[in-house]
């Protein structure tokens, strides 16, 4: 698939039809940051929009160093109550789900015309989700976006933290616009890890360390193709990036 840039004099503008429902899976670094300003965009639109954050983690003191947020306890439903206040006059609801996404609740969580926003920090999710929404939907905007993290991933291999990469996985009318995630990328095909339902206490726990400007480069790229996709002018399939190099590009055109 090819595409041309997107022509500089084009004025881009969110084209929506009904209500906006988007599901935001993991408000970890990356998440927490979508949440956010995804939630202030969400609320500057002429229309009812529905933000559900979905996370069985918890905050916990050694999550400072690269996470914002006001109290210890489970993610969703602390960033809900931050944000509450700040939106009672809006169009904008605020859900909080205080699990992870499983095999199990899947079908409940995801729905058809849902845009979901997948900042996990697991392949195995990243997984389970391309897998149901290629298998059980027609209609879905799916938008994952993550980072390498410093030191060793779970094949061995020593990462510096700088990349990252936001993937684009569109269905429409029961067929792929663009390839799931797992197409391309054989580490999600076959995840060395596993799902956090499926994980002891201890491994829950364990966290890799992040370099918290390369969330907030994932989380930046993850709400441009949000804004992209809304104005109906995503062009690409792909993103990666690199804060070390100075790099952004867009990878697996889109044909417009």
């Amino acid at each position: 698939m090819t595409s041309l840039p997107l022509p500089r004099h084009q004025v881009l503008k969110p084209s929506l039809r009904g209500d906006l429902s988007i599901k935001l899976i993991g408000v970890g670094g990356v998440g927490g940051i979508v949440a956010r300003y995804g939630a202030i965009y969400c609320a500057s639109l002429d229309c009812n929009a529905r933000l559900v954050l979905i996370d069985g983690d918890k905050f916990e003191a050694s999550n400072a160093s690269r996470m914002f947020f006001g109290s210890h306890g489970n993610k969703a439903e602390v960033i809900r109550e931050e944000l509450l206040p700040r939106f009672t006059d809006s169009r904008l609801s605020l859900i909080a789900i205080e699990e992870y996404v499983s095999r199990k609740n899947n079908k409940r969580l995801i729905h058809n015309g849902d845009i979901v926003l997948l900042t996990v920090d697991n392949h195995a999710t990243r997984k389970l989700v391309s897998d149901y929404c290629a298998k059980e939907l027609k209609e879905v905007c799916l938008i994952s976006g993550g980072n390498d993290g410093v030191g060793k991933d779970a094949s061995g291999r020593v990462l510096r933290g700088t990349y990252g990469n936001v993937q684009i996985y569109l269905r429409r009318a029961g067929k792929d616009v663009t390839p799931p995630l797992t197409r391309y990328h054989p580490e999600l095909q076959k995840p060395a890890d596993r799902l956090p339902t499926e994980k002891s206490c201890t491994e829950l726990v364990k966290s890799v360390p992040q370099i918290l400007f390369t969330n907030l480069m994932v989380a930046s790229a993850i709400l441009n193709a949000l804004w992209l996709h809304l104005c109906e002018a995503l062009h690409y399939g792909e993103l990666a990036l690199d804060i070390a190099d100075g790099l952004m590009r867009p990878t697996n055109l889109i044909a417009m």
